[in-house]
């Protein structure tokens, strides 16, 4: 019998998807994508992995797929995932990828709601590696997200009282950041200050135990947004939970007068904020631009005013606004067109009322 076309047909896919490339896992009975497939080879305790195409496969494996198969295993595996728990996509890094499946396949953490108390519980203490903010060292914090306090806290010293910051969850946020915290459990925390962002830069070396922050601070957000919006719905208040940034990368920036020779600048897209750094893990952004709307006469534009002089990169985008003009210079081509599809998806949106409050 040949068995590859008896699997294709589990698959439920056209015909010409017959030269593409599937794997499966012959001990969970659930089709996955090569990325995941590599991630699952990783747990081989409780998921053996096969090319669909490639290998040769026994009868009891194929009745098994069509015994279970995606949907009837993300029934059972996936029955209790909370709201606010972050499924990740594809494009996420791989630390988020790998505990997703972790979690669902040898933990078994959502088909056991007592299983989720780490980042459920409304509480976490515990101690992460945190960078310094003059001298770039990392060094071990103690901190304290307390959704009763409505606050992330870390201190410097493990007995003190008094904690060096207090970052109120209203304004927090968190993304994984591995390329450039130069750690694969990297993660930068974000939050307002006097309504300027100050970025923290955290890791752990137990990959779960990063996971676990990251979703308690979802829960804190999410159980924080019911509160501050009664009505909404799950489906709305969890896109709004964390989120990464828009784009970032250098660029080169001219002052208010555009006379000034450009400088290299790191600039991290976040939303309608536009901040820019002297080096891509600074703590706090040498100034901010605030991105607007069409409707409010914010537009972007690819090059320079004839007039403009002194910068390195021939790749320039002008950002007009009721108030004066940015002038930026990308490096490459590619990136003046990335930087300007990023700033007219947001020029090219309403603001919302909150919006406004934000703007500086």
């Amino acid at each position: 019998m040949q068995l590859y076309p008896v699997i294709l047909g589990l698959l439920h896919l056209p015909i010409t998807f017959q030269n593409c490339r599937y794997w499966a896992s012959v001990t969970l009975g659930v089709f996955v994508c090569q990325g995941c497939s590599l991630l699952h080879r990783g747990i081989p305790h409780i998921s053996r992995v096969k090319s669909v195409q490639q290998e040769i496969w026994d009868a009891s494996e194929v009745e098994l797929m069509a015994a279970m198969g995606n949907e009837p295993a993300k029934a059972k595996y996936e029955q209790k995932v909370p709201a606010f728990y972050y499924r990740p996509k594809h494009t996420d890094c791989k630390l988020l990828r790998e505990q997703w499946i972790r979690a669902r396949y040898e933990r078994n953490e959502f088909e056991f709601i007592e299983k989720q108390e780490p980042y459920s519980a409304g509480y976490r203490e515990g101690f992460l590696w945190k960078r310094g903010r003059d001298n770039g060292q990392f060094l071990s914090r103690k901190f304290i997200l307390s959704e009763r306090e409505g606050a992330l806290k870390y201190f410097n010293k493990q007995d003190a009282r008094d904690p060096k910051a207090v970052m109120k969850i209203e304004t927090l946020n968190a993304t994984f950041q591995p390329a450039k915290i130069g750690n694969p459990y990297g993660l930068q925390i974000t939050y307002l200050r006097d309504n300027s962002t100050r970025n923290i830069f955290v890791y752990h070396s137990d990959s779960k135990e990063m996971v676990d922050w990251f979703n308690a601070i979802r829960a804190a957000r999410f159980h924080y947004l019911q509160v501050a919006f009664p009505g909404a719905s799950d489906e709305e208040l969890v896109p709004k939970l964390t989120r990464s940034f828009m784009k970032e990368g250098f660029m080169e920036k001219t002052g208010p007068k555009h006379t000034e020779g450009f400088k290299k600048r790191w600039f991290t897209m976040d939303d309608r904020r536009l901040m820019y750094f002297k080096d891509p893990l600074d703590a706090y952004a040498r100034g901010e631009v605030f991105i607007g709307s069409k409707e409010n006469s914010y537009t972007v534009l690819p090059g320079l005013p004839p007039s403009t002089q002194g910068y390195h990169w021939n790749h320039g985008i002008t950002i007009v606004t009721p108030d004066r003009k940015f002038l930026f210079a990308c490096e490459t081509e590619a990136e003046q067109r990335d930087w300007i599809a990023a700033f007219q998806r947001v020029i090219n949106r309403p603001m919302r009322p909150q919006e406004y409050a934000g703007k500086s």
